[in-house]
């Protein structure tokens, strides 16, 4: 789910993405009824369903969005999908993707989309390696071969900058999902999301972790947006549907099994026991300390400014580099303080 950090997809992407926007065919939230009172959210995910919207299909089977009188549609990603472009030019009116750097570098690109929630407060990307060779801290990578994702390369670097790394003290090697690398010695470490806990089951209890937000780099995980257009003329909807997600979450994590079945039921690909395992993971990265004070999908200005600055440092921006308002806002939120749950 590494394949939305980078601005490669973006680039190529934006000048059609601003001609569709010029023509003024952006669609908005529509109405799924002549008579208008249902409206319907085209959540465009991404990358394929997975556990990650566990709470949006939990609050979808109890009827929290028909209670807030919208219709939700749940429209996949994947690896030939640009689904912010998908959301920029109108296409569909909602989104949430993998990782909150892709949403920044679309808006210097020209995208005129912005964030409205942190679904995962914690970002999950991690460094996997072994007992007999353990990396546990960023230092613990120097003279080491890495594994990673292509377009996770720069949050290599992020981490090797924000630690006073140089970057030819790492050797780095590009991999698929494939763990197999590390466990034959081929590399010493490899990465990927530790809520994919079918993957890494190969490595045991040999396994070794460290979490790229422990390593300094701290980004948000399955973040919500949508275009500006959209907020300014449905802003309500918006508000509406994040009641109603956020409700969602807070009833997945009183009721794991519960959502778990929902989810299931909802896309039944998915292996209930491989959901049941990376539930509480899953939910552990939706609340925390953060969540308890500020609520379900909360973010900060300073989080943002943090993420913004890194990327800059390290010229990833093709555009002018984004202020924290071109990229997030925290109305939303705000509007919803007072039903967004506080567990954690």
């Amino acid at each position: 789910m590494t394949k939305d950090l980078n601005r490669r997809s973006f680039l190529q992407s934006s000048a059609a993405v601003a001609g569709v926007a010029a023509s003024g065919t952006f669609v908005s939230v529509v109405p799924s009824h002549a008579d208008g009172h249902e409206y319907t959210i085209r959540m465009q995910l991404g990358w394929l369903a997975s556990n990650g919207i566990t709470g949006e299909v939990m609050a979808d089977s109890l009827g929290y969005f028909a209670e807030e009188g919208l219709a939700l549609e749940i429209v996949p990603g994947g690896p030939n999908v640009d689904g912010v472009a998908s959301v920029a030019s109108g296409a569909n009116n909602f989104g949430s993707i993998s990782s909150s750097p892709s949403l920044m570098l679309a808006r210097s690109a020209g995208l005129p989309i912005r964030c409205i929630a942190a679904g995962y407060q914690r970002h999950p990307f991690t460094y996997f390696s072994l007992t007999g060779n353990p990396v546990r801290e960023p230092q613990d990578l120097i003279g080491k071969t890495v594994a990673t994702q292509g377009t996770a390369r720069i949050l290599l670097q992020a981490m090797l900058a924000h630690n006073g790394i140089a970057e030819e003290d790492v050797e780095v090697a590009v991999m698929g999902a494939d763990m197999a690398a590390l466990m034959n010695g081929q590399v010493d470490v490899v990465t990927g999301w530790s809520t994919n806990t079918g993957a890494l089951a190969v490595l045991g209890d040999q396994r070794v972790d460290m979490s790229l937000w422990d390593a300094g780099i701290q980004l948000y995980a399955n973040p919500y947006y949508t275009t500006d257009d959209v907020l300014q003329e449905h802003g309500d909807k918006v508000t509406a549907a994040i009641r109603a997600i956020s409700r969602g979450w807070g009833a997945a994590y009183e009721n794991p099994e519960g959502a778990v079945d929902a989810l299931v039921a909802r896309y039944p690909n998915l292996e209930r026991d491989a959901e049941m395992a990376a539930s509480p993971l899953v939910l552990g990265f939706s609340f925390n300390e953060r969540t308890a004070a500020g609520g379900w999908g909360v973010m900060t200005e300073e989080n943002w400014q943090a993420q913004i600055d890194a990327y800059a440092n390290l010229n990833q921006f093709e555009g002018d580099v984004p202020t924290t308002n071109d990229v997030m806002t925290l109305d939303i939120l705000n509007a919803t303080a007072d039903v967004r749950p506080t567990f954690g």
